[in-house]
């Protein structure tokens, strides 16, 4: 497993942790920090991690109005937890960080739902990511990479 790709599944481990539990955990950090320990104990790179998961908190409304658009048969909060975290990590690095590949951050995400979702995860998360791509990835995407407010 590459390092990028170990990172975005500690990232998407930490924000449904974060996401089960009401959004009620003030301090990322403590879950980041379980999550390296139970997970990649010996992986180093929390840099990576803690960008996509500020990136993610910092323009959550905004990237939930585009899976609410997009996954038109799917209200939010009946998505799955796994999906939509997943979604959101593919939304924030499709339309916000330039410095991901579009087809990077949608080919990620399908993997990551393939691992860790149910039997349909990996179409539904495509399905949704390439119909965002298709209709607005191209005109969205910012010309800077976004200042994230860091996870202490």
């Amino acid at each position: 497993m590459s390092n990028r790709h170990l990172a975005r599944t500690i990232a998407m481990q930490t924000l449904f942790s974060w996401d089960f539990n009401d959004k009620q955990e003030p301090d990322l950090n403590k879950l980041i920090e379980q999550n390296f320990k139970q997970f990649a104990p010996k992986f180093n790179d929390h840099g990576f991690v803690k960008s996509i998961i500020s990136g993610v908190i910092k323009n959550q409304a905004e990237i939930d109005k585009y899976i609410t658009k997009y996954a038109t048969e799917w209200p939010l909060d009946q998505i799955t937890i796994v999906d939509r975290n997943i979604l959101r990590i593919g939304v924030f690095e499709l339309l916000f960080d330039k410095d991901i590949p579009a087809k990077v951050a949608i080919n990620e995400a399908i993997e990551i739902a393939k691992t860790f979702g149910g039997e349909s995860s990996g179409k539904f998360v495509n399905g949704v990511l390439g119909a965002i791509y298709k209709d607005v990835a191209g005109t969205i995407k910012k010309t800077e990479k976004i200042e994230t407010n860091k996870v202490n």
